[in-house]
């Protein structure tokens, strides 16, 4: 009986398996997988995170927060650095304080509030073209509803990432809220000095009085403090507060 000899089995060419690929190519394919997950999960954070922002706009309608994320900031950082933190805020309405501050603080912060529906892109462009010719850094363009929903939902912490959080927080704030309840809110939560939150705290603590009989040129010294709150003293804000009085002026206030 002769031997035969099987000749090795033909693999069609449709059937052969590809040639693996190199070692880096499939090390950037996991970290593009991986990075995939990753914007995946962060994008689905982001929505249940401004889902409960809504929920929370849509409850401040008829009920004024007790507590806002700023405080809790300021009270994380006091205990961290061994400090004691007192918080003092009276929730006054519209009608338990003074049209000068409600003025002085829009003239001071945000002129064009009543124009804008969250976001104000005039003052953005200004800021953008500053810094691109002066090499400026990330400042303000915030408005009052910005800071709004930065006092409530956010932190002090400047940062790209805060701002865009921002803007669709500003557009939710404005079509859930209405311009008065909105400055209402300001009024009552932005930060007057260390612990110092709302209009009527800051009345009673740097005057003496309630945020009802405010003068106007006492209103134009602590509209005068907000953009730094911490370091600035009413007392000694004559210069800027004489150029809010100008800008009341010439808004007819």
């Amino acid at each position: 009986m002769r031997n035969t000899i099987t000749p090795p089995e033909v693999i069609p060419p449709e059937r052969r398996l590809p040639p693996a690929p190199p070692r880096w190519k499939r090390r950037a394919q996991s970290i593009l997988q991986w990075s995939r997950k990753i914007l995946v999960w962060g994008a689905i954070l982001v929505g249940v995170y401004l889902l409960v922002c809504i929920i929370f706009l849509i409850t401040l309608r008829n009920n004024n927060p007790s507590v806002t994320m700023v405080q809790i900031q300021r009270a994380l950082e006091a205990r961290l650095q061994g400090e004691q933190y007192k918080r003092t805020m009276t929730y006054r309405p519209l009608s338990r304080i003074s049209d000068h501050l409600e003025h002085a603080v829009v003239a001071a912060e945000d002129t064009r509030f009543y124009q804008h529906s969250g976001v104000d892109f005039q003052e953005i462009k200004k800021m953008l073209v500053g810094i691109r010719k002066k090499k400026e850094q990330l400042r303000g363009a915030s408005t009052i509803t910005q800071q709004v929903v930065k006092n409530l939902f956010l932190f002090t912490y400047r940062s790209y990432f805060r701002k865009l959080l921002e803007y669709p927080l500003a557009f939710l704030a404005e079509f859930i809220l209405s311009k008065e309840r909105i400055l209402e809110l300001y009024l009552n939560i932005a930060e007057w000095g260390p612990g110092i939150y709302g209009a009527e705290a800051a009345a009673r603590n740097y005057h003496g009085t309630t945020a009802r009989w405010l003068t106007r040129y006492r209103s134009a010294r602590l509209a005068a403090i907000l953009p730094d709150p911490l370091d600035r003293d009413p007392a000694v804000m004559d210069r800027y507060a004489n150029i809010i009085l100008t800008r009341m002026d010439a808004f007819g206030w």
